[in-house]
């Protein structure tokens, strides 16, 4: 077993932790795993079982990816990727042979074949059920698609291809970008939580997606709102624990109020739970009350009559009437001011609502749904939001996690915004080279999926047809890229270094540090003139005076770059 890996292992029984590469563990007993299977098998059925613990082994292996860049800074990228299958192996689970394995990470392509030995998982299965028909690695499968997935930056999938549950000698396992399996869909839907299945069959949605309805106008996770079909992607717990939360209250009209930071994806949200319920044949109406100024908040949310005022030269319908039936989605509903809070309350509590300058009592028939990225509870306290709204909208609050806590659903989504952009824009994109990629998994995404979405446009415009998106590509916005490279420090211990800190990176490594480290001439030419394009935000005349040489010469490295 490698030393390196051995030597994060700590135990500190003083405070009860164990911890490997600076996340916490805990040991179990193998029988133990083996009996909650049993249970669980003989409680939910073996394919909701299997379920359960292919998602906790994807989590695992996607936690462990994050850490592989971090364990081995400056390694060849196939010793960085072999991290994933030796800390399998240290965490006691199974001992991973490389049969054949390789990647591209500038292609997208990637095989991986390993033989299992000493299964520990399996074994357990054995002693439950006895030899079978189908394979016993439920975890080990998660974990290999979670952490190659995460570490590559796009969805692979691995297949139990051998198992000693049905008998054989060794388990064989083989993995692949998910779209090169035929039948992909097949285990895919182990990785996704069973509501998020059942709605994915209903909707007709694909790739751990439910397909949102699109056909009001509205905001994404993205932000991009001329697509009609808004797919959510996921396949982290966090993710699944909020749609599975979602499908619980679909078909019923209870009050849904979105919770999380902006850019998480609270409307697409919203759009699935119209489209989950009994009204889903009626409007979806969405509204940013943040965006309406206070003296028309009244008429835009109940309409107006013709002649109620100097500019109302025809009656107009309201938010509520246009979502007679269906649902209506307030966003940002804590920017509603105190007077405008209390004539939402009205038509909340008394079910119904008069245009302005009208007579005409009408009934409020719609299903409501809100969202915030404030405290609510906080504003309460502060005498900024109506305590008595606050209880009308938390009937049943859903808290959207940020992308920052739900790290394993990257993969999924930089593909799908790579897809989109991919054809809008008419390239061919073949993938993100794995700088990029270390990069964007230790970026902290202040701005969560939108964000995301944001980055991988750009890059798909900045990119050459056929070329791979680069560093210079996705982060040319002024994104701090906070301690995504590594160093060997005086005192021996791996320390960050923020990547735009070209001038003490350099200073702080000798010539032999770069050269131990595997940082040849070409890989430190490169990040530096990487790091120069990011701090000139994509300028190229800027970032040639920066290194002091002509935009000539920088183009001609860029060229030759592209070409290795």
């Amino acid at each position: 077993m490698a030393n390196d890996l051995v030597a994060q292992l700590h135990f500190d029984p003083a405070q009860a932790h164990i911890w490997l590469a600076g996340r916490r563990m805990m040991l179990l007993h193998a029988k133990a795993f083996g009996l909650l299977r049993r249970e669980l098998v003989d409680m939910i059925g073996q394919e909701k079982a299997r379920g359960i613990f292919t998602r906790q082994g994807y989590n695992s292996g996607a936690m462990d990816a994050e850490a592989a860049a971090g364990i081995r800074p400056g390694a060849p990228l196939e010793e960085m990727f072999a991290v994933g299958p030796e800390l399998h192996a240290v965490e006691g689970l199974v001992l991973s042979e490389p049969v054949r394995v390789t990647f591209d990470t500038a292609s997208g392509s990637y095989y991986g074949e390993y033989l299992w030995k000493g299964s520990c998982e399996c074994s357990a299965h054995i002693e439950a059920f006895g030899i079978g028909s189908s394979p016993g690695g439920w975890s080990q499968i998660g974990y290999a698609s979670g952490y190659a997935s995460v570490f590559l930056g796009r969805p692979i999938q691995f297949r139990e291809v051998e198992c000693v549950a049905m008998g054989h000698e060794h388990c064989r396992i083989v993995g692949r970008p998910a779209e090169d399996w035929t039948d992909g869909e097949a285990d895919l839907r182990y990785m996704r939580g069973e509501q998020l299945n059942q709605i994915a069959r209903t909707l007709g949605g694909a790739g751990g997606a439910a397909q949102p309805d699109g056909a009001a106008s509205g905001g994404s996770a993205g932000g991009s709102r001329q697509e009609g079909l808004r797919p959510i992607v996921g396949a982290s717990a966090g993710f699944n624990v909020a749609f599975d939360m979602l499908h619980h209250v679909a078909d019923t009209d209870a009050v849904v109020l979105f919770l999380g930071e902006s850019g998480v994806g609270k409307e697409v949200f919203a759009r699935s739970l119209h489209r989950l319920g009994t009204r889903r044949e009626a409007a979806f109406v969405a509204v940013n009350c943040a965006a309406i100024p206070e003296s028309l908040v009244e008429a835009e949310l109940f309409g107006v009559e013709k002649g109620a005022f100097t500019d109302a030269t025809s009656t107009r319908p309201g938010r509520f009437e246009r979502a007679e039936g269906g649902t209506l989605f307030l966003d940002e509903v804590g920017t509603l001011s105190l007077a405008a809070q209390g004539k939402l309350l009205r038509a909340i509590q008394e079910g119904e609502y008069e245009r302005v300058g009208g007579h005409r009592t009408r009934k409020a028939d719609v299903r409501l749904a809100a969202a915030t990225n404030v405290d609510l509870r906080a504003a309460v306290q502060a005498g900024t939001f109506r305590s008595d709204l606050f209880y009308r909208l938390n009937v049943f609050p859903i808290r959207i996690p940020p992308l920052r806590e739900r790290r394993a659903d990257l993969p999924l989504l930089i593909e799908h915004f790579l897809h989109r952009y991919a054809a809008r824009y008419g390239k061919t994109v073949p993938g993100i080279e794995e700088r990029a990629v270390a990069a964007m998994l230790s970026y902290d995404w202040p701005g969560n999926i939108r964000e995301l979405e944001n980055i991988i446009e750009r890059g798909v415009i900045m990119a050459a047809p056929g070329e791979p998106l680069r560093l210079h590509h996705l982060f040319a916005g002024g994104e701090t890229l906070a301690m995504a490279t590594l160093r060997l420090g005086a005192s021996g211990k791996v320390e960050g270094r923020d990547p735009l800190d070209l001038a003490g990176f350099v200073n702080d490594l000798s010539i032999e540090q770069f050269l131990r480290g595997g940082l040849g001439l070409e890989a430190v030419e490169g990040r530096m003139i990487e790091t120069a394009l990011v701090l000139c935000e994509g300028n190229k005349t800027h970032a040639a005076r920066l290194l002091g040489i002509s935009r000539s010469q920088l183009n001609y490295r860029l060229a030759k770059g592209d070409e290795g």
